[in-house]
């Protein structure tokens, strides 16, 4: 019974860490799209003084799609699970930056 506990937590933080890397991956490809850099500190910086980082983190959860269905359709549930857990924490993490300014 432990172990299937332990299992279940594993898959879904499987499944949050490919979230949060698929939506990093989002986000480098939509930045190209609004700002012509390629050193990813720059990016941020550039973007947060454009006032656009929390549209390009929004952009960059478009991304997470893949990894959500591909889990799904593979019946992979709890990594699917771990993706929307990430997909959430992502966009809180966007409404908090767009109230701080």
């Amino acid at each position: 019974m432990k172990t299937k506990n332990i299992n279940i937590k594993k898959e879904i933080g499987i499944g949050a860490l490919v979230g949060l890397i698929a939506n990093a991956i989002g986000m480098l490809i939509f930045s190209g799209f609004f700002i012509q850099e390629f050193d990813f500190e720059r990016i941020f910086i550039i973007a947060y003084e454009n006032q656009v980082l929390n549209k390009i983190i929004a952009l960059g959860a478009i991304l997470n799609f893949l990894p959500f269905y591909l889990f799904l359709r593979k019946n992979l549930i709890y990594r699917a699970r771990g993706v929307l857990i990430a997909t959430i924490v992502v966009a809180i993490f966007t409404v908090i930056l767009y109230f701080s300014k």
